[in-house]
Parts: C-alpha cells; structure tokens; sequence
C-alpha cells in the first residue's frame, strides 16, 4: 500500500497525522456491530490496481481517506465512496475497489476519525455517539476537502466526479449534491433524507432539493422505516421540478439490502441497485474509463 500525504507532496503536520492514524489507519475487518455469523461477504482483490491512503486537510484537522484505482495511465473518472456509520471498514473498501476494477477512482473518507474508528466497536450506542459527534457542516466541508484532492490528481479527469453512499452515508449523498456543483451524479441507497431534529448540525435533504447541483438516483427498501420519507421527498422534488431524480424501492427489501456482510443482505436488489447505479452515472457523463 502507498501512503501519500498530498498530491502536491508533504507539509508540515502531515507527518503527524500519519504517525497517529495513517499506520493503520483503517480497521482490518468488517464492522463488528453488524457482521452477521454466516455472511460470506464478495472479496474484490488488489490486481490491477493502486491502493493508497491519502490525507484530506479539512475542519479540525486532517483526516484519511482510502482510495483505490486503476493502476493504468490516464485520467479517469471519479467517485466519492461515504460509508455507513461504521466508518471505513471492509465493506466499504471492497465498494471502492469494485469502482476501480471498472475504471472509477474511488476515495472513502474516515469521516469518525477525529473522535474514533466505529468499526471495531460492538456497542451501537458508543457508535452512535462517534457519529453524533460528525456534525453536517463539517461532514460537509470533508467532501469538499476530498473534491480538492480529486481535482488535484493527475489520475483524475476532474470534470467527472460522482457520489454515492449507503445509510448515513446515503443521507450525506443528497446533501453532497445539493452543495457541492462538482458532483455530476448521485446515489443515495437507503439514506435518511430527513434527521429528527432540523438544526445547524443536522441538515434537511428534503428542504434542500431546490438546490440539488446533480441529479440523485435513490435506492430504498419499502421494509426499511426510512421508506416512510419517500412521500415527503417526492412530493418536494416534484414541486422543485427535479424530474431527473428518481426513487426506486425494492418490495422485498428492508435496510443495509447492498451490505453483502450483514443478516440484511438481498443479493438480487443489490445486484439490481447496483446495476442500477453505474447506468446513473454513465447516463449524467461519469462513464468508467481514461482519458
């Protein structure tokens, strides 16, 4: 594995950040909170590709993010990978080397990592804690930090650069769209779209539709009670005049469908969702593939 800073090359501080965290920077293992005892989870291995760990300089200090891609010349398009509220774990790395075995640069931020690493942990209510302390904005302002180190790449073609996320990490893929104009595409599965509480810290994608720079593809369980925040987003996107943001909901499924680690795994939706995903991208300019 290569460790790299910056794509410009070191500066002070980063030195630190590595001692601390980019040694091990990622938990070896699939989310202890959610593993199921007879999951057999796809394993995407290494061949053909660069695997790295680079350092995004962001709010409250730098923090890691795992990238895969294609070890070929070119630049080519991207994807930002948000992971569920277990961080970046086996999971969540695997996805990012999927994207890279069909052309994609895929980098996965450790957006818990100022706090602590959610994924050894078997407590939920510890985890919850760790996620409750990554606020919007700053999960915010850690996508834009992630943008600008894509855009800096010289393996990156900068103007195609997707989104997509599974649970927490799906609820951040509608409000990364509706910030950022960089992102050409998203895709949300099974994300909330609205939190409890609408404040500062906890964001509303639902309030927020008018501003979608992208169009979002969402991927839903109607067995999973966020299913019940379709209506609500529908009717929004229908009244911003967002006709190129679709749901699909799967009858059968509930949530964490994707997750091939966990008890809620449905191979068929996933593979659909899936499918379903990269013919968003390609539809809105961010086909696999150099340049």
């Amino acid at each position: 594995m290569q460790t790299l800073k910056r794509p410009e090359g070191n500066r002070p501080g980063d030195l630190d950040l590595s001692r601390r965290a980019l040694g091990a920077a990622f938990f070896a293992g699939y989310a202890v909170a959610a593993l199921a005892a007879d999951a057999a989870p796809i394993h995407t291995d290494e061949a053909g590709l660069v695997i790295e760990t680079v350092t995004l300089p962001s709010q409250g200090g730098s923090i890691p993010a795992y990238v895969a891609r294609p070890n070929a010349p070119g630049r080519f398009p991207a994807v930002l990978v948000i992971s569920e509220i277990f961080g970046v774990h086996d999971y969540i790395k695997d996805n990012c080397r999927r994207l890279a075995k069909l052309g994609y640069v895929a980098i996965a931020p450790a957006f818990f990592v100022r706090v602590a690493d959610p994924a050894p942990l078997a407590d939920i209510q510890a985890i919850m804690k760790i996620v409750a302390a990554a606020p919007d904005p700053q999960v915010m302002g850690d996508v834009g930090a992630a943008l600008k180190v894509l855009q800096a790449s010289p393996h990156v073609d900068a103007g195609k650069i997707a989104v997509t996320g599974w649970c927490w990490g799906g609820g951040k893929t509608w409000l990364s769209c509706e910030t950022y104009p960089e992102f050409k595409a998203g895709v949300a599965w099974y994300g909330p779209m609205q939190p409890q509480t609408v404040d500062a810290n906890h964001l509303s994608a639902i309030a927020g539709v008018s501003h979608l720079h992208a169009p979002v593809l969402g991927l839903y369980g109607a067995k999973d009670g966020l299913a019940q925040q379709i209506p609500a987003m529908q009717a929004a996107l229908k009244a911003a005049g967002r006709t190129d943001t679709e749901i699909v909901v799967y009858p059968d499924a509930g949530h964490g469908f994707h997750a091939d680690y966990r008890a809620s795994y449905v191979e068929a939706d996933a593979k659909d969702g899936w499918a379903r995903m990269l013919a968003h991208f390609a539809a809105h300019g961010v086909r696999p593939g150099s340049r």
